[in-house]
């Protein structure tokens, strides 16, 4: 099959197609397509399913353009992961149409990487409660610290509380060295490191200090209201039920609550039920909750570690399919 994209604004056509022709090459080795460029046209010649998906890319490329994003590496990697969707530039809602959504920082713009990635921020920004799961690397928790550090900026919220369960890989904070603090923030660097990356390092420590950014393992969650505010879980399969319902039950009133995790990577004792698997069985048919799960074509990490998470995935999908038979 052949297409003809055909690029009306002329300004944008050497970004549209990058340096050296960049951009094209990109789309043609992740979709397997010829790309040829002439003038204003863009030829694209390939299986049916993949110049579609081409030029589906190539409308979102010159769509955040014209909107006045810039475009490298990444946007075209995440043009072509969103390109599956039909519904990527045209929305009901323009504000979280696929193609707009940037969350805006002081360090950078973020914006979704893959459909899925999409969706989590649509959902999140219309739920006040949203379940995200998945593997490692699929932007779960980084998108969730990413939007609440836009809305605080926004004014919408005074407050950011990130925590997750202190058990990790069978270890307990009992036997490390160090007080408290030095015990618990190893567990917790993931979400600092995220912090770091969009804000200056001077803000946040100021924000940690003054309490407007709280970091702290879910045991401190116990007895609290947590009002005008975004919290994240991370790591919620390593919860108890117990733990999950008082975690779950402190949203308060102008707050938002978002819970990560991997069913498939659960650390807790042998024989002990997840939390987070509790709680979607119990809330399944609760409205006003959103759900989003991720697969490992979501990972936005190196690309081997998609690899390594599909291995995975595989192997599991193998092992649920025998029977006792078969073993």
């Amino acid at each position: 099959m052949e297409d003809t994209f055909e690029i009306y604004n002329n300004q944008l056509t050497q970004q549209l197609v990058g340096p050296q022709d960049s951009n094209l090459k990109t789309i043609e080795t992740l979709l397997g397509v010829e790309i040829s460029f002439f003038g204003n046209q863009i030829i694209i010649k390939g299986s049916e399913e993949a110049v579609k998906q081409a030029r589906m890319a190539l409308e979102i490329m010159q769509h955040k353009l014209i909107k006045g994003h810039p475009l490298g590496e990444a946007e075209v990697k995440a043009a072509v992961r969103l390109s599956d969707n039909p519904d990527a530039i045209e929305s009901k809602d323009e504000e979280t149409a696929m193609a707009d959504i940037v969350l805006k920082t002081k360090k950078r713009h973020i914006y979704p990487r893959s459909a899925t990635q999409a969706k989590y921020i649509q959902t999140m920004m219309k739920n006040e409660m949203v379940f995200g799961l998945g593997p490692a690397g699929t932007g779960k928790t980084y998108l969730a610290v990413a939007l609440a550090v836009s809305m605080m900026l926004e004014g919408k919220i005074d407050k950011i509380i990130l925590s997750r369960p202190a058990v990790e890989a069978g270890e307990n904070l009992g036997f490390l060295p160090g007080d408290l603090k030095e015990k618990v923030d190893p567990y917790l660097r993931p979400l600092y490191d995220a912090l770091y990356e969009m804000l200056p390092a001077e803000q946040v420590d100021k924000k940690l200090a003054i309490g407007e950014i709280e970091i702290a393992p879910l045991a401190f969650m116990r007895g609290r209201t947590l009002s005008n505010a975004f919290v994240i879980l991370d790591e919620a399969q390593n919860t108890t039920p117990m733990q999950m319902k008082m975690f779950l039950t402190r949203l308060g009133e102008n707050s938002r609550m978002v819970v990560n995790g991997d069913l498939s990577q659960v650390d807790l004792p042998h024989g002990t039920v997840s939390g987070l698997q509790d709680a979607l069985d119990t809330l399944k048919n609760v409205s006003g909750i959103g759900s989003v799960t991720f697969s490992a074509a979501d990972v936005v990490r190196h690309g081997l570690v998609a690899k390594i998470v599909k291995a995975y995935e595989e192997r599991n999908k193998k092992k649920q399919r025998k029977t006792p038979k078969d073993e």
